[in-house]
């Protein structure tokens, strides 16, 4: 089975998360949550980074405030895609955003939006899609039932106001 790697900086990050697990147990996702820093335990990094394979773990996001480097650090060390989570966690996250999307050349970090854990693992899925039908089938249908929540405000929203 496709996993996920989700590795975070610091544990009192694991409030920004909450809107990646809905989507995890919605997309019925396998995925494996560590806590790890890139400063206070390189070795551990290293480490958990090396078992990957064995893991059976294809795709890494990785979470961080401030500096935030553990994206990078763990990209510098694995060529499977690594996911940067930009945390707010001081200057209201901006710092922690450009810390991952500045990655030198040759070692790229895809970044989403400021504690977007939804569309991190959203976009670990379609990573992993590419490999497993039954993930791109799930993903398909969550693009449906969002369509179909946005047109059901529209619709209730017509309905108060356009008299």
């Amino acid at each position: 089975m496709a996993k996920i790697a989700i590795i975070l900086g610091s544990d009192s990050d694991l409030p920004v998360l909450d809107k990646g697990f809905k989507i995890i147990e919605k997309l019925n996702l396998a995925f494996e949550l560590r806590i790890l820093s890139a400063h206070r335990t390189p070795e551990a990094v290293t480490e958990y980074i090396n078992s990957l394979d064995a893991k059976g773990i294809d795709v890494i996001i990785a979470g961080a405030g401030k500096a935030a480097h553990l994206p990078g650090v763990i990209a510098a060390q694995t060529v499977k895609p690594v996911i940067g989570l930009p945390i707010r966690a001081s200057l209201d996250g901006i710092d922690a955003l450009y810390s991952i999307v500045q990655m030198p050349g040759g070692i790229p970090v895809a970044t989403v939006g400021i504690n977007a854990s939804d569309n991190a693992v959203l976009l670990a899925a379609q990573i992993l899609a590419l490999k497993h039908p039954e993930i791109n089938a799930k993903l398909k249908e969550h693009r449906v039932e969002m369509r179909a929540a946005v047109l059901e405000k529209d619709r209730q929203i017509q309905e108060k106001y356009n008299k």
